[in-house]
Parts: structure tokens; C-alpha cells; sequence
């Protein structure tokens, strides 16, 4: 296919309820992919919208449903009023992840809200979404879907890691790209910064006040999911099921934030190469807890690089925008070699805003 310059928003919500990252980028095909990223800003969720948010693994079909359309008109509002604020014209795609409250991919399922078809009715834009169901559907984890957009736009790097609701890393290992989850990250610190009555651990303040708990790193660190081989994947379920079980009833939060998030980087490290010529771009919120940073570099000796803070920040929202444009152009977007589905595919629906259903 011809070269192309491509404009399109990319929309992420993660899993750590952080918001709504909604980022403004221009694409251009040319020997390789290149982006600038124009505007961005994250929109966070209401309290209301994250209490739902929170409890939506617990739903049944009815409440979820209701809940997707909820969370549908959010999302539309807040695209219609980032593309109003910033006088953007002239967009090819809107590109959205939704939100993921349910990923049983050894089950055959996956579900993130927020895509249905009127997010392309209410926004008067064509929307490239719902990006994991075809993967599942074709044996694969659904995810990690960020490795792609790894390889074309930050393939200089040894490893991309990304510390958001969950961590997980990407890499070339013998001509091919892996990538797999590792740990939870801030779906666990901001549930405990949230017992103290704050959003998140500033810069890993609370856990500067703690001490390592042994006996609790030992129990973290011996979970059956870390043997496991990639590909695997984490959801908020298991999250429920087997970590909050073990923390919630520990009245010390700085003892139990600063032996998390220690645990988190024994696991982070185990899955580098420890060698000072290896290169690791890390993004995503947990990249600006400094005590995780400190706790990282001291478990490896690779190069630990922190980026702009538009690119921390918006990194995930940018690849899903490539993602769209990908599925726009009918090419590979999903690898095989990351989330073990059958073959390598494009995938995610179409919607235009015209339809009255439907997808293509």
C-alpha cells in the first residue's frame, strides 16, 4: 500500500482506573513508521463511574450491559469535548481500547466495555475498537496487544516495559517478538494508597515508611502464575482471587506498600537481562513511583530509561491509535509469538457513524 500520512485519536482506559488517556496523533508510512503526537490529556473518571468501574467483575449480564452504555456516553463525551477544547479537524479514525473488567482468555473470553457501536454515532467519527475479542477467539491471550506498536515505533530499545495496572514487557528474542504480563503493579499500590485516603503513592512515599514485610514478600513471590511460560496474561480477577486475600486485612499500609512494591521489582528484574548494555524504555504510571524506579535499578544492571512524561504517560493510548490504523489498512496487528493465538491477524472492529449496526 502507498505511503500515508494517517490522524486519528487513540483512547486507552486502563485497569489501574487512573482515567481516560486520550491522545492526538498524526502517523506516516514510510520506510517505517514515525508518529507525532499532538495533543493529549487524560480525563479522570468521576467518582461514581470508577465505584461502577471497581465492582464490574462482580456484574451479571444485565448490569454489565447497562454498564457499557454508561460507560459508552462517557467515553463520547469525553472525545467530543477533548476534540471541541483542541479544535481537531480532519481525523481519520477514532482508535479505543475501552475498558477491560473481564479477561478469562483460558475460558474463551474477554470483555471490554465502552465500544459498542454508538461511540461512532455520537462522536460523528469512524471508530476502530474492540481489539482483543478476535485474538481469543483464535486461541491467543488477547493480550499483551501493545508489542506491535513496541516493534514499529520503539524497536531500538532492548525491552519495553510498561508499569500500569499491570506490568508487562516486550522484547525480540531470536528474530521473533514475545511479550507477556509479569505482575500487577498500581491495580494493587493504589488500592492501598486509596486505605489512606489518597489516589495513588506519590512518588513511593508511603512505601519509604515501611519496612519489608519476609514473610509476605516470600508468599507474593511464590505465586503458581510466575513458573508459568509466556505467553500468559494477568486479569483483575486474579488480582481479587489471589492477591487482595492476602493484603487486605493488614492494618500496616506502609509495611505492606513498600513489600509489594519490592516484590514488584524482584519480578520486574527476573525478566531483563542483567547487562549494562541492555536498553529498557519504561512508560506507564508506575514509572514515576521513584521508589520503584530505586528498587529496579538495584536488582539489574540494564540501562533503566525513563522517557518524556507525554510518552510515560500516553504510550499505550499512541500504540492502540497505531492499532486502529493498522486494522484500517488490513495489516498485522496482533502477533502470534506474543499471545499464542494461531496466526498472526488484524484485528478489532469498524464502526462508521452512519450505521445503524454492525461492524465491518
Amino acid at each position: 500500500m502507498e505511503n500515508k500520512s494517517y490522524h486519528v485519536l487513540g483512547v486507552m482506559s486502563g485497569t489501574s482506573l487512573d482515567g481516560v488517556d486520550i491522545a492526538q496523533v498524526k502517523f506516516t508510512n514510510g520506510p517505517q513508521w514515525s508518529y507525532q503526537l499532538g495533543q493529549a490529556l487524560t480525563l479522570p473518571y468521576p467518582q461514581h463511574i470508577k465505584k461502577l468501574l471497581e465492582k464490574a467483575v462482580h456484574l451479571d449480564q444485565a448490569e454489565l450491559d447497562a454498564l457499557d452504555e454508561t460507560i459508552t456516553h462517557w467515553f463520547s463525551d469525553a472525545i467530543n469535548t477533548f476534540i471541541t477544547r483542541h479544535k481537531i479537524t480532519d481525523l481519520d479514525a477514532i482508535c479505543s481500547h475501552g475498558h477491560t473488567v473481564k479477561h478469562e482468555p483460558q475460558n474463551g473470553f474477554t470483555l471490554q466495555i465502552g465500544n459498542r457501536p454508538e461511540l461512532a454515532h455520537l462522536t460523528g467519527h469512524q471508530v476502530v475498537c474492540d481489539f482483543r475479542v478476535q485474538d481469543v477467539a483464535l486461541g491467543g491471550q488477547g493480550a499483551p496487544l501493545v508489542p506491535i506498536g513496541d516493534k514499529l515505533l520503539f524497536g531500538s530499545y532492548d525491552y519495553c516495559l510498561n508499569l500500569g495496572g499491570f506490568a508487562n514487557v516486550s522484547t525480540d528474542r531470536e528474530g521473533r517478538r514475545i511479550a507477556y504480563d509479569i505482575c500487577p503493579v498500581n491495580t494493587v499500590l493504589n488500592y492501598l494508597a486509596e486505605k489512606m485516603g489518597l489516589p495513588y503513592d506519590k512518588d513511593g512515599k508511603i512505601a519509604t515508611e515501611g519496612v519489608v514485610d519476609q514473610q509476605l514478600l516470600e508468599i507474593l513471590n511464590n505465586q503458581e502464575f510466575y513458573q508459568r511460560p509466556a505467553p500468559k496474561t494477568l486479569g483483575i480477577e486474579w488480582v481479587h482471587q489471589v492477591i487482595f486475600p492476602l493484603i487486605e486485612d493488614r492494618k500496616d499500609i506502609p509495611v505492606v506498600m513498600r513489600t509489594f512494591a519490592t516484590h514488584v521489582a524482584m519480578q520486574l528484574a527476573r525478566h531483563l537481562k542483567d547487562s549494562s548494555d541492555s536498553k529498557v524504555l519504561v512508560t506507564g504510571g508506575g514509572a514515576f513511583n521513584q521508589f520503584l524506579m530505586q528498587e529496579l535499578r538495584s536488582r539489574t544492571s540494564a540501562q533503566i530509561i525513563i522517557p518524556s512524561r507525554e510518552l510515560v504517560e500516553y504510550k499505550e493510548a499512541i500504540v492502540f491509535a497505531l492499532l486502529g490504523v493498522l486494522r484500517m489498512r488490513g495489516e498485522v496487528n496482533t502477533l502470534s509469538s506474543v499471545t499464542g493465538a494461531r496466526e498472526d491477524h488484524s484485528a478489532g472492529k469498524v464502526f462508521e457513524p452512519m450505521e445503524g449496526s454492525g461492524s465491518k
